[in-house]
């Protein structure tokens, strides 16, 4: 069975997580992993969550959907696991990392981020090997959207990282006084040289956030 939502992120998406809209794409879910190999793990897949509970977020990264490749996908958007080869575009973000704080993560797992609060967001949650934006039509949108309402309605003094145009449209509604919404082109090789890099937006993130009396993120171990 794929994993469930648990704590306070339960509480707060209880009535999307007890819908039938939920639970249908839920058994949807179990069923393309029975027929495919699907990432990340099943226990993984809410995991985004897990490391980050809902009264501890302070910044929120959204990525599209999982990597497709065996090993790379471990429920949190960018990252890869320890000891797995770092990907272009989170290798495009460590680059800026540098340049903006002076240091990088060594290891592409970042875990670390998300024990402190940083929400390492999937638009689509799981996705089928090898073909990307796969399961983007079973409903993982939708549940997106509604983590979002629910963080709009009920968090403020968040740090909203949005890079390219699908985050960009996603959080549009993201009240910007309240929040420091933050934007920039995707971290891709295609698209990193038209504004990612000099954004400093790790450096502006931290800086928002003590300026609220919030503990900053530390970006490198």
């Amino acid at each position: 069975m794929i994993a469930t939502l648990e704590g306070t992120w339960k509480v707060k998406l209880e009535d999307l997580v007890n819908s039938s809209f939920h639970q249908e794409m839920i058994c949807s879910l179990d069923k393309e992993y029975d027929d495919y190999s699907c990432y990340p793990a099943k226990n993984e897949v809410f995991k985004a969550f897990e490391l980050c509970s809902f009264e501890s977020v302070k910044v929120v990264i959204i990525g599209q959907d999982p990597y497709i490749r065996n090993g790379q996908a471990h429920g949190l958007s960018f990252s890869v696991p320890q000891g797995m080869a770092i990907p272009p575009s989170l290798k495009n973000i460590f680059k800026e990392l540098k340049s903006d704080i002076g240091s990088m993560p060594i290891s592409g797992d970042l875990t670390f981020w998300a024990k402190q609060g940083v929400l390492l967001l999937n638009a689509t949650l799981t996705v089928r090997e090898g073909v990307s934006n796969s399961h983007s039509s079973l409903g993982w949108l939708d549940f997106t959207k509604v983590v979002l309402q629910v963080l709009k309605e009920t968090q403020e003094n968040l740090v909203f990282l949005l890079w390219g145009g699908f985050a960009q449209k996603l959080c549009a509604k993201i009240n910007t006084e309240k929040n420091l919404v933050l934007k920039a082109p995707h971290p891709s090789p295609l698209s990193s040289y038209r504004g990612f890099f000099g954004s400093k937006h790790f450096s502006a993130a931290n800086k928002y956030l003590i300026n609220q009396k919030i503990e900053p993120i530390k970006w490198c171990k």
